[in-house]
């Protein structure tokens, strides 16, 4: 188990899912993770915010579809963590990038930006004031791994090294060269890798530790999910699948060794 008070810039702290039905989403992951969800007021026109925790800790969130993404597939959000997202979010045209939304305050829990990076994938920015993001990670259950799909893994690394003081490292593997990335202090948070497959946008994706890939993929499917890649072993990495929810939203599960995990 690992528990956190706060995030190093450049560190991804929080995932969230953007669906168009998100109490049956929360069905969906509320079986497959163990999660407890709970509603929360958004607004005054009746919409909510749903928190996903175990033993009463966050972990994620399920938010509603924006109407600018309508009949968009729902998708996860990762979020990175930065000291000042208005001095980040500064930097990012200048960078390539381009700004989404904010920078906003969430209430009293933090200030964000949604941006996109030069070569389209959407990420966010989060500030933390009452809320770090995810106080559990690297655990079954929980975000354990983010990675950066792009088909221009040297333009977003130099995004993100520009903007959020980032790195990045080349590491050869026996299925190929694999860019690990780091936060501001160094420490490996994530990777970036090429699509693949023809089609595939530019995106970040979110890896679930689970204790039993099979058996998860299982489960999901028994919950109504789809799978998209079966289980597969990752030389010195572990074992992994790939997965999508009722709505669409594509996600990763991962067993294996957590102690260098991303976050």
């Amino acid at each position: 188990m690992a528990k956190f008070e706060s995030y190093v810039q450049g560190t991804p702290n929080y995932v969230d899912l953007m669906t168009s039905d998100q109490r049956a989403a929360a069905e969906f992951y509320s079986g497959l993770f163990g999660w407890q969800t709970a509603e929360e007021p958004v607004g005054d026109d009746g919409g909510y915010y749903i928190t996903a925790t175990i033993q009463g800790d966050s972990v994620a969130g399920i938010g509603g579809q924006m109407p600018e993404l309508a009949g968009h597939p729902a998708f996860w959000n990762v979020y990175l963590a930065c000291d000042d997202v208005d001095a980040t979010a500064a930097k990012v045209e200048a960078a390539g990038g381009k700004i989404e939304a904010g920078p906003f305050d969430v209430m009293e829990h933090g200030r964000m930006a949604a941006i996109q990076d030069p070569t389209g994938a959407r990420v966010n920015l989060w500030q933390a004031h009452q809320n770090i993001g995810s106080q559990r990670g690297n655990e079954p259950g929980t975000f354990i791994w983010n990675e950066c799909m792009t088909p221009d893994i040297p333009a977003a690394t130099a995004f993100y090294a520009e903007i959020l003081g980032m790195g990045s490292e080349d590491v050869p593997m026996e299925e190929g060269a694999y860019t690990v990335l780091t936060n501001a202090e160094g420490r490996q948070i994530g990777g970036a890798m090429n699509p693949p497959m023809e089609g595939v946008p530019p995106h970040w994706n979110v890896y679930f530790n689970v204790e039993d890939v099979d058996a998860t993929v299982a489960k999901a499917q028994e919950l109504g999910g789809r799978v998209v890649a079966p289980a597969f072993d990752v030389t010195g990495v572990g074992r992994m699948a790939v997965l999508a929810d009722p709505q669409g939203a594509m996600f990763n599960l991962m067993a294996g060794d957590t102690t260098n995990a991303g976050t």
